[in-house]
């Protein structure tokens, strides 16, 4: 695949997995937002898009490390990667941030109540959203998968896509209230770990979510 302006951001994201330091670097959905061109996407931003197409040719031409091409691994095994690498720690670090931002919330929230009581209501939806999610996933489509019997799957993957999408509004909030992760001057320790921690959030999902929408799920499919 050529990298060039028109290239959907999904598809660059499977097929040259490094060019995702790039999108989350620059706060770029490549999962719910997939299916948009690059340059499209850059100019909604505000971002110079040959220089985001500069990095991403860099990154890509120079891998640090050995990349995995899950568009061509065996589905069980991306599964495997799904369970070990995302959700396990999701089940751990969801209730972590909650519990800050309840906090974060209860202490400080006179300093920012135009965000600090809206974000730990968001957290505290999209751990229980974000549970019920991954169980569903657990126990029903990712073992119909595995038996071979993904092309029957559509009802579930479409509720599985409409919930991604549901928990991408969600980051994109966070991110608003948040300015971007910046990290207030007046911020106790708490605060600035829970601002470490949604930032890091918000890139595992969109690497979580990509892997599902743009790689899983049409494969089980039969799309690709």
């Amino acid at each position: 695949m050529k990298l060039q302006l028109d290239s959907k951001i999904g598809r660059i994201a499977t097929e040259h997995p490094l060019a995702t330091r790039v999108f989350s670097r620059h706060g770029i959905d490549f999962c719910c937002g997939g299916g948009k061109p690059l340059g499209e996407v850059c100019e909604q931003r505000g971002l110079d898009a040959q220089a985001v197409l500069a990095e991403i040719e860099k990154e890509v031409a120079s891998p640090t490390a050995e990349v995995i091409r899950w568009d061509e691994a065996p589905l069980g095994d991306l599964i495997d990667h799904i369970l070990a690498n995302y959700h396990k720690p999701l089940y751990e670090e969801l209730p972590r941030l909650e519990e800050m931002a309840q906090k974060v919330a209860r202490v400080h929230g006179d300093k920012r109540p135009d965000a600090l009581p809206e974000l730990a209501s968001i957290c505290t939806g999209l751990k229980a959203e974000l549970e019920q999610h991954m169980a569903k996933e657990e126990q029903i489509l990712f073992p119909m998968i595995r038996q071979g019997q993904g092309a029957m799957a559509g009802g579930p993957i479409s509720v599985m896509e409409h919930e991604h999408d549901n928990a991408g509004k969600a980051l994109h909030r966070l991110r608003e209230l948040t300015e971007g992760y910046t990290v207030p001057e007046e911020a106790c320790n708490t605060w600035r770990a829970l601002w470490h921690g949604l930032a890091a959030l918000e890139q595992s999902l969109h690497e979580h979510i990509h892997l599902e929408n743009n790689i899983l799920f049409p494969r089980a499919l039969g799309a690709q």
